[in-house]
């Protein structure tokens, strides 16, 4: 088994929302879907086999560059049995505006080799976004990005705040720093489901991966399809995907809503 498989299994979390997307001519106001102190987990599985966990938060409200601001994290981390092999001990953070119209910075550590941490700084004044890494300071050349662009975090979060009935495709700009695409998901149908012995009525979409990179940009024909329950709060209950190298599944194994804020986004 590669290393790098084991490592993707448990950051596709981040990636997999790539296609994710915000209808931004809705022009109406509506309550926020997620709170401070929400946490949502999930226990990963490739082959049957229990291959760690992974983590969604949303921290307290923060302040950057004297901008109110979310604060999104995803942690993630192998199974004892995994470790053995890989041991995967890592953080992705994610900031936004409270209006949940753009990402203001990115940041994803590693506790374990051979990832470097790095970070996305969004200069929104020029409409620029750069990669660096944190460990070396080495920068990529600024990129382009166009309004409305997000991260491979909080475009999770901004997907939530659909309202996925009579949608059959979105798409919403995302960037890694590295390059700027226009992903889209399709509604594919509404099925209830069971997740550990509890029946879930949800939506189940379907994104279209395209040239968008991250965790598959070396399986073209891998195939993605995650189940979000179908009220206010969206939240994915399941995730499949198939690779080249075979398939895994993560599901919701706890979440706790956090406390409502009443803070309401305009689309």
């Amino acid at each position: 088994m590669k290393k790098l498989l084991l490592y993707n299994i448990l950051i596709f979390l981040a990636f997999a929302v790539y296609t994710g997307s915000v209808n931004q001519a809705l022009g109406e106001t509506r309550d926020v879907p997620f709170h401070v102190g929400e946490k949502i987990s999930f226990q990963v599985r490739w082959a049957g086999i229990l291959a760690g966990e992974a983590t969604l938060e949303l921290l307290p409200l923060d302040s950057l560059n004297n901008t109110d601001s979310y604060h999104f994290i995803l942690t993630t981390r192998t199974s004892e049995f995994v470790d053995i092999f890989y041991k995967v001990r890592d953080r992705m953070e994610s900031y936004t505006d409270l209006d949940m119209t753009h990402s203001l910075l990115y940041i994803q550590s590693h506790q374990t080799k051979p990832q470097k941490d790095s970070r996305i700084n969004f200069d929104w004044k020029k409409l620029q976004a750069q990669y660096s890494q944190v460990d070396d300071g080495k920068k990529r050349k600024p990129i382009s990005i166009v309004e409305g662009t997000f991260d491979p975090l909080s475009v999770f979060y901004a997907f939530r705040l659909i309202d996925l009935k009579g949608n059959s495709s979105l798409t919403i700009p995302v960037t890694d720093g590295k390059r700027t695409v226009l992903g889209r998901v399709n509604v594919i149908k509404r099925e209830t489901i069971k997740v550990s012995g509890i029946d879930y009525d949800t939506f189940l979409v379907e994104p279209e991966l395209g040239q968008i990179g991250g965790v598959f940009e070396k399986d073209k024909d891998a195939s993605i399809q995650i189940w979000v329950t179908a009220d206010d709060r969206c939240i994915p209950v399941r995730i499949k995907s198939k690779v080249t190298v075979g398939s895994f599944v993560a599901e919701i194994s706890s979440y706790d809503g956090g406390a409502k804020t009443g803070k309401a986004v305009s689309q």
